[in-house]
C-alpha cells in the first residue's frame, strides 16, 4: 500500500513533507487537495484529518496530520542516518524548539495572506509589516554565530521554514545588508536542499505570483 500524501504544490506545509519526502528517496503517492475549490472539506476528506487541512499521509492504514509531526515520523521511521532530525536528546530538543516557533512564523503569514487569497482583500496593513519586520529581526539574532536555525546542521526546522519565510518578502523587502544572516540562510538552503527548486522553489514562486496577482487585483 506505502505511503499516500494529501497534498497541494501550493501549501508550504505541503512542501515541508515533500522535502523529507525527497531526501529519504521515498515513493509515495500524492493525491491532490484543492484547497481554493474546498476539497478540503469534502466529508471523504474530513474523515482522514478531522481539522480539514493539509498534508496528511496513510502509511499502511496509519493515518497522520500535521507538517512537522509527519516529518518527524518520516524521519523516524525510514532515515538511515539521523542528520535533519538527530536522535541526540539536545540536538533534538533545538529542533523541536525551532519548530514550534515555525508555527508562530507560519501563524503571521497565514493572517496577512488568507484575506488576499480568499477575501479579496488587497491591503496589508502598516501593523502587519511591522510584524513580519519584527519577525525578519528574531531570525536575523536566532542565525547568529551558526548557519541554521537548530546550529551548523540543516534540519526539518529549516525544511518548515523556507516554505514560506522567503515568501514575507512580498510584504516588506528584505535587504541583504540589513539582514544577512537570514539573506545567507535562504541562499544555503537552496543550494543544499535535495531537489530544491523541483520540490520547493517552484511552488513556492507559484504562491508568489498568485499573492502578487491578488494584490494587483482593482
Amino acid at each position: 500500500m506505502g505511503i499516500k500524501l494529501y497534498f497541494l504544490d501550493l501549501s508550504p506545509p505541503c512542501r515541508t513533507v515533500d522535502l523529507v519526502v525527497h531526501h529519504l528517496g521515498l515513493k509515495v503517492e500524492y493525491i491532490n487537495v484543492n484547497l481554493l475549490a474546498g476539497e478540503h472539506l469534502q466529508p471523504e476528506f474530513i474523515k482522514i484529518n478531522p481539522t480539514h487541512t493539509i498534508p496528511a499521509i496513510d502509511n499502511d492504514g496509519f493515518i497522520l496530520y500535521e507538517s512537522h509531526a509527519i516529518c518527524a515520523y518520516l524521519m523516524s521511521k525510514y532515515g538511515k542516518e539521523d542528520s535533519l532530525y538527530p536522535k541526540d536528546l539536545y540536538k533534538r530538543a533545538k529542533v523541536d524548539e525551532q519548530l514550534h516557533y515555525s508555527n508562530e512564523l507560519f501563524a503571521l503569514f497565514k493572517y496577512i495572506t488568507r484575506p488576499i487569497l480568499y477575501d479579496n482583500n488587497t491591503v496589508v496593513s502598516e501593523e502587519k509589516k511591522k510584524a513580519v519586520l519584527e519577525k525578519y529581526n528574531v531570525l536575523e539574532r536566532a542565525l547568529a554565530g551558526q548557519d541554521y536555525f537548530a546550529g551548523n546542521q540543516l534540519t526539518i526546522a529549516d525544511l518548515s521554514n523556507i516554505s514560506f519565510v522567503p515568501l514575507y518578502q512580498v510584504y516588506v523587502p528584505l535587504p541583504k545588508d540589513k539582514f544577512p544572516r537570514l539573506t545567507g540562510w535562504i541562499s544555503r538552503c537552496e543550494q543544499n536542499i535535495t531537489k530544491y527548486n523541483e520540490v520547493n522553489g517552484k511552488g513556492l514562486e507559484a504562491l508568489r505570483n498568485l499573492i502578487l496577482a491578488k494584490l494587483n487585483e482593482k
